[in-house]
């Protein structure tokens, strides 16, 4: 798993990966983040890189008492399958 950062001036949960940056970008909005967008360079696909990236923001969510509204695909995907997470969807 890569190492994901949070990067708050940027609105995203970043890693470092083969053929680039990976990132997961949110907005902040009453009280939830709103994931919109989830982005893997194309030589790091299929590595579980944007299930990494999922898991910090869901984890950063949950750690900071936020809602989470999953407009991108991959997180909605993400949520629905993986029961845990569904008490953050806002």
């Amino acid at each position: 798993m890569p190492d994901v950062r949070h990067d708050t001036d940027q609105n995203r949960f970043a890693a470092d990966v083969e053929g680039g940056t990976a990132e997961l970008r949110y907005q902040r909005r009453d009280g939830a983040l709103v994931f919109v967008h989830t982005f893997v360079p194309e030589p790091s696909r299929g590595q579980d890189v944007g299930e990494a990236l999922v898991e910090a923001g869901l984890a950063y969510a949950r750690e900071n008492k936020l809602g989470v509204v999953a407009q991108c695909p991959y997180v909605a995907h993400y949520v629905e399958t993986h029961p845990e997470a569904q008490d953050l969807v806002a």
